[in-house]
C-alpha cells in the first residue's frame, strides 16, 4: 500500500493528523475510516494490520488520531466521547473531499462505540465494524474508577494509564454518563459486524451480546477466541484484519 501522512481540521478548528493508507498498483474501489481505542493512536498494531489488509483488497483507509492524542493537536483534558464522535465525521469529511465518502466505519473499543453514534450523520457509511467496543461508553468510567471521586470533587485529575499520565476533567465523566447508544444502535441501518474476544479483560463479552441484541440485521458477531484487548499478538491483528476485508468486500463491491 501507499501511505500519505495528512492533516485536517476539525469543528474546533484543531488539526488532527492522520494517514491515508491507498491501494498500490490497484484501483482504490471504496474508502474506509478507522477511528482508535481509548488513550490509543492511529499507529497502533492493529490499525496498521487492518489499514494494510484493507488496501491489498483496493480499499483506502484513513486512520488518525483524536484531539489531544498521538500527534493531533488540541488539549486531551478538553476532549470526550461526544468529541470523538465529532472528530471521526470532520474526518469523514476530509475523506469525502479526497478520496470519497467513507463506505465503511471501524472502530476499536471506544473508538467502536463512537462510529456506531457517528454513522448516523455519514451518509456514504454501508457497513460499520467494532472491535472490543463497550455496548455504554459509560463502561469507560471503570479505568477511572481510583479517581473518579478527585475528579468529582477537584474538577480534574491525573490518571496514569497503562504507564502514561492523562488530565481528565469532570466534563469527561458527565459525557460519557449522557452517551448512550442504545437508540443509534438500533436505528443503525447499515450492516454490522462486532469483533469481540471472550479473554477480554478491558471490555468484557457481554458488551458484545448487548451490541448484537440492540442491532438489526444484517449483522455478525467473530470471536477471537484468546486475543487480549489491543490485539497485540501479531496473529490476532492480523485475523481481524483479514476477516474484515473478506466481509467489507460484500458491501463495496
Amino acid at each position: 500500500m501507499a501511505t500519505e501522512t495528512v492533516r485536517f481540521k476539525n469543528d474546533d478548528d484543531v488539526t488532527l493528523a492522520a494517514v491515508l493508507d491507498t491501494p498500490d498498483g490497484v484501483q482504490t474501489r471504496a474508502c474506509a475510516l478507522f477511528a482508535h481505542c481509548f488513550t490509543c493512536s492511529k499507529d497502533l498494531r492493529a490499525a496498521k494490520a487492518i489499514s494494510k489488509a484493507l488496501a491489498d483488497g483496493g480499499i483506502a483507509v484513513l486512520r488518525f488520531d483524536f484531539t489531544g492524542l498521538g500527534e493531533s493537536e488540541g488539549e486531551f483534558a478538553d476532549s470526550n466521547f461526544s468529541s470523538n464522535v465529532s472528530d471521526i465525521v470532520a474526518a469523514a469529511r476530509y475523506l469525502s473531499a479526497e478520496q470519497g465518502g467513507p463506505g465503511i466505519l471501524i472502530g476499536h473499543s471506544l473508538g467502536g462505540a463512537a462510529v456506531l453514534r457517528a454513522a448516523e450523520q455519514i451518509g456514504s457509511v454501508k457497513a460499520v465494524a467494532t472491535i472490543g467496543a463497550p455496548a455504554d461508553p459509560e463502561h469507560v468510567t471503570r479505568l477511572l474508577s481510583s479517581s473518579e471521586k478527585e475528579i468529582e470533587e477537584s474538577g480534574e485529575a491525573e490518571v496514569t494509564l497503562d504507564g502514561r499520565s492523562f488530565r481528565f476533567k469532570r466534563q469527561f465523566l458527565d459525557d460519557l454518563r449522557d452517551g448512550s447508544i442504545d437508540a443509534c444502535v438500533r436505528r443503525l441501518g447499515r450492516a454490522l459486524m462486532i469483533f469481540h474476544s471472550p479473554a477480554d479483560e478491558i471490555v468484557p463479552i457481554e458488551n458484545a451480546a448487548t451490541l448484537f441484541g440492540l442491532a438489526r440485521h444484517p449483522k455478525s458477531f467473530v470471536s477471537l477466541d484468546d486475543a487480549d484487548h489491543l490485539l497485540t499478538k501479531t496473529r490476532d491483528a492480523e485475523y481481524v484484519a483479514r476477516v474484515l476485508a473478506a466481509w467489507a468486500d460484500r458491501y463495496v463491491s
